[in-house]
């Protein structure tokens, strides 16, 4: 089964999957840049990705951003994985002491599939109360204008800005401000929930003191799952091919484990033009593990414009990396060995039919 819109989003390596989906499983390439915060934040090492949010919460094409709130005035090179400096460090530059204000409330909001009606009530209620949202370009734009029209501020970086970004959101909220910080899907999954945790340590601060709060959204994996039928109801494992902050040995070992196993395997991140590798040797190890007939469910785009469903087999998966259905905003989701297709669904069986008659 598949929808009539084929327009492509172009891949990219870092915020990612069903759709927009759980994100942000990339990693900084950081920059000699010099950041000037107006909130107390000192002067830091730290990449910018050269966008400057206006108040519809656009970024332009500019080298150098200005933050109103603990952000930074920074010269970047061309941004993801381009950078002068081949390094993933990006240092925090501002601690706790560097507030004079109380400080505000600090919220991570999962935004789910995309689409405004699949955000729940809690999130679009922690939005609508939030002074400040902080996002992924693409994420902010994709916020109901209910919701844009009631933040004070909305502050947002392009791809590969999210330790950059992270930070702003924590700076702001040191500052005073009640702050949310949005990403697709659940920020629990391959998103920013554990790094504003670990930059809120690096700064000396406590969750507490900010009101540190998740609010949950429906991550990738059950939002594709749904549209294949009910592939996802028995034992699941979900695994990134993205190696930008996990080594592809890694991911190799876990896929070789969650594959000669009795998990259906949720795949995210499976395609770039910088790493088609790890695709291919992600299927390798799959059909080393399972029967190539496998049921396998392919959703690109999911809850977007562009979103394409297909169930296919396992034997079929490799050659649809050399097609627009499979890239950074496709999720895939790999049936195990009692998956079966009935009419055009994915069916995996809990275990019922063991233990009553139907």
């Amino acid at each position: 089964m598949s929808t009539d819109d084929t327009t492509t989003e172009t891949s990219t390596d870092t915020e990612t999957s069903c759709g927009a989906s759980d994100a942000s499983n990339a990693a900084e390439t950081a920059t000699d840049t010099e950041s000037d915060s107006k909130c107390g934040a000192s002067t830091t090492d730290a990449e910018a990705d050269g966008g400057v949010t206006s108040a519809t919460g656009t970024a332009t094409d500019a080298d150098e951003s200005t933050s109103t709130c603990g952000g930074s005035t920074s010269s970047s090179s061309s941004g993801c994985g381009s950078s002068k400096k081949s390094t993933t460090d990006e240092k925090v530059g501002s601690t706790v002491d560097d507030f004079e204000a109380d400080p505000g409330r600090l919220v991570a909001v999962g935004l789910g599939p995309g689409q405004p009606e699949g955000m729940t009530q809690r999130a679009r209620g922690a939005l609508l109360d939030a002074e400040h949202i902080v996002g992924y370009t693409t994420y902010v734009e994709l916020l109901p204008e209910e919701v844009t029209k009631s933040a004070a501020e909305l502050y947002d970086t392009p791809m590969c800005g999210e330790v950059s970004r992270t930070e702003e959101a924590i700076d702001r909220a040191l500052a005073g401000n009640d702050v949310a910080i949005i990403g697709s899907g659940d920020p629990n999954v391959y998103a920013l929930a554990g790094l504003a945790l670990e930059i809120l340590e690096s700064k000396g601060a406590t969750a507490s003191m900010v009101d540190f709060e998740v609010v949950p959204g429906i991550p990738a994996a059950q939002s594709c799952g749904a549209r294949l039928g009910a592939p996802l109801v028995n034992d699941t494992v979900s695994i990134s091919l993205s190696d930008h902050l996990t080594s592809m040995p890694t991911i190799e070992s876990r896929l070789h484990a969650a594959a000669k196993e009795g998990f259906t395997i949720a795949i995210y991140n499976p395609w770039s033009r910088k790493r088609r590798e790890n695709f291919q040797k992600c299927c390798e190890i799959l059909m080393e593990h399972r029967a190539p007939d496998t049921p396998v469910g392919v959703v690109h785009g999911a809850g977007r414009d562009d979103e394409q469903v297909d169930i296919i087999e396992l034997q079929e998966l490799q050659e649809l990396g050399e097609t627009d259905l499979v890239d950074m905003t496709t999720t895939i989701l790999v049936g195990n060995e009692e998956t079966y297709v009935w009419d055009d669904r994915m069916v995996t069986p809990r275990g019922y039919e063991s233990k009553y008659d139907y």
